[in-house]
């Protein structure tokens, strides 16, 4: 059973320096902001995040990498219009990068829930994206080894939980949220409301329960669509 709360501040508590952070969304889809606020509150600092961005405007993400609490982002998409503190950081030499083709990102992250040792891919063959990097040919094709991405915490956000930890997303906010939740050692997940056990109908659950740990309800904002929801 999750540890319920609606104080996100008692989800991220122990989270110590030098922890490495898994944090879901794509941009500010599926973003869980509300937990990143709570981690800048708490202080942590030193952090290695993975992202598949490196922070949007301000907020959530940006603002933890403002605030010089990230030592290490990896990420697939590190610039974009408003990544300005990550690109300040970056070009002051305050942040280290690790780009990681995308579809690379969400494998290596899945890899480390399902328990796989290491995969050849053929993305980033012969771009320094390989450099160190063991290559081998299969069929005739050229493949890089790429090794599991693990986290010591994730921080997920999704539309639904019942009491024992079982989710549903949103739309696209779902993105890298499922394989993350599975990827970590203490899985947070801030929801917009729990549900009881049976609430949620089975054949639609993406994340089963027994990788989340502590689910943390944040209600949905007034906008006049934010409660009318499918389950995913």
């Amino acid at each position: 059973m999750p540890q319920l709360t609606d104080v996100a501040a008692e989800a991220v508590a122990d989270i110590p320096d030098g922890s490495t952070v898994l944090i879901g969304g794509f941009g500010t889809a599926g973003q869980p902001v509300e937990l990143i606020d709570a981690l800048i509150d708490q202080g942590a600092g030193d952090l290695t995040i993975v992202n598949n961005n490196a922070g949007n405007g301000d907020v959530g993400l940006a603002r933890l990498i403002q605030l010089g609490r990230v030592a290490k982002i990896v990420c697939s998409f590190p610039r974009q219009t408003d990544s300005h503190h990550f690109d300040a950081r970056y070009r002051a030499g305050e942040i280290e990068l690790e780009v990681v083709p995308q579809g690379n990102l969400a494998e290596r992250i899945r890899a480390a829930g399902a328990g796989i040792g290491a995969f050849f891919t053929p993305t980033g063959y012969g771009t320094l994206l390989a450099e160190g990097k063991e290559t081998r040919e299969i069929d005739g094709r050229m493949y890089v080894l790429e090794h599991p991405i693990r986290g010591d915490y994730a921080l997920v956000k999704a539309l639904r939980s019942d009491v024992v930890g079982n989710l549903v997303y949103r739309k696209t906010a779902r993105n890298f949220g499922p394989v993350m939740a599975a990827a970590a050692t203490t899985t947070v997940v801030q929801v917009q409301e729990v549900v009881p056990t049976g609430g949620i109908d089975p054949e639609t659950v993406v994340t089963p329960g027994i990788y989340v740990d502590r689910v943390v309800t944040v209600p949905a904002a007034a906008a006049p669509d934010a409660t009318k929801e499918p389950e995913a």
